[in-house]
C-alpha cells in the first residue's frame, strides 16, 4: 500500500541521527556515497532535503558546501561549529543562480516531496553541465520502508527501475545505481555492532533487500530547457570562496 508523501520535521531527523540506529544508518549510506564521489576538490556541492548527516566529510574538500531545507520540512542550524552553512528554501524555487551546483545529494527528500518533477527541473536547473546529481531514497523492496520509526519508513520508496525512468523523465542521463542499508532497522546493540559485517554480505548476496537505493546521474544537456515556469523573484545565495578557516 502507497503511503501519502509527506514531509518528516527536522527536528525528528536530527532527533533520529542522534540514535544508535541512526547512526549505523549513517555510516552506512555516508561510505556509499563517499565510494560514488571520492573527490569533490574545488567543487560546488549542494544537500537538500535532509542531507547534513553526510555532507561533513565533504567540507575539507570542496569549495563551497551548501545544504537546503525545504520549508515544509524546518530547518536546523548546521553546522554546530563555525558559520551557518543551511538555508530554509522552497525545494521548487532554490535561492542559487544557473549552473552553480558541481554535485547535488538529495536526502530524506524525493520520497517526501509532492511535486517531484517541479523539483527534479530546479535541480537541473542549478546544476552545472558536467555536474553530477545523487538521489538516495527507501528501497520499496527493503524492509527499512516498512517501519515508520525511521525517516526511511515514510514517504513514498522507491526501486532502482523506478527511480531511473523518473531520472529519464526529467532530463537526467542515470549513470550508476548501487545500495546501502543492510542491517536490519533494530535497536539491538548487538546487531548494530555487525552492521559493517550485514553491510558486505548484503552488497554480494542480497542487492535487492537493502534498505536503500542510490542512483547517480548527469545532466541532459541537449534535451532542451524545461518549461519555464511563473516564478518570484529570487534572492540569490552568494557563493563567496571559502575561507582558509571554513
Amino acid at each position: 500500500m502507497l503511503v501519502a508523501a509527506m514531509w518528516t520535521d527536522a527536528v525528528e531527523l536530527r532527533d533520529f541521527y542522534a540514535t544508535s540506529l541512526g547512526s549505523a544508518a549513517r555510516r552506512m549510506i555516508r561510505t556509499r556515497i563517499r565510494a560514488q564521489w571520492p573527490d569533490v576538490r574545488g567543487l560546488t556541492v549542494l544537500g537538500l532535503g535532509f542531507a547534513t548527516p553526510y555532507l561533513g566529510p565533504f567540507r575539507a574538500e570542496a569549495e563551497r558546501v551548501l545544504a537546503a531545507m525545504p520549508a515544509m520540512q524546518g530547518v536546523l542550524r548546521w553546522p554546530a561549529d563555525g558559520n551557518g552553512l543551511t538555508a530554509l528554501a522552497d525545494e521548487v524555487e532554490l535561492p542559487l543562480p544557473d549552473l552553480s551546483m558541481d554535485r547535488v545529494l538529495l536526502v530524506h527528500a524525493l520520497e517526501c516531496t509532492e511535486r517531484v518533477r517541479p523539483m527534479m527541473r530546479e535541480i537541473w536547473r542549478v546544476l552545472s553541465d558536467s555536474g553530477r546529481l545523487l538521489v538516495v531514497v527507501p528501497n520499496r523492496r527493503g524492509i527499512w520502508a516498512r517501519f515508520e520509526r525511521t525517516p526511511f519508513g515514510h514517504g513514498l520508496p522507491y526501486t532502482t527501475g523506478q527511480i531511473t525512468r523518473l531520472l529519464r523523465e526529467t532530463m537526467f542521463t542515470p549513470v550508476q545505481s548501487s545500495a546501502a542499508l543492510y542491517v536490519p532497522p533494530t535497536r539491538s546493540r548487538m546487531v548494530l555492532s555487525s552492521a559493517p559485517a550485514w553491510e558486505e554480505i548484503g552488497q554480494r548476496w542480497f542487492t535487492a533487500f537493502a534498505g536503500v537505493v542510490m542512483a547517480e546521474a548527469t545532466k541532459e544537456i541537449y534535451a532542451g530547457q524545461p518549461q519555464p515556469s511563473a516564478r518570484r523573484r529570487r534572492a540569490y545565495v552568494h557563493l563567496a570562496q571559502k575561507s582558509p578557516g571554513a
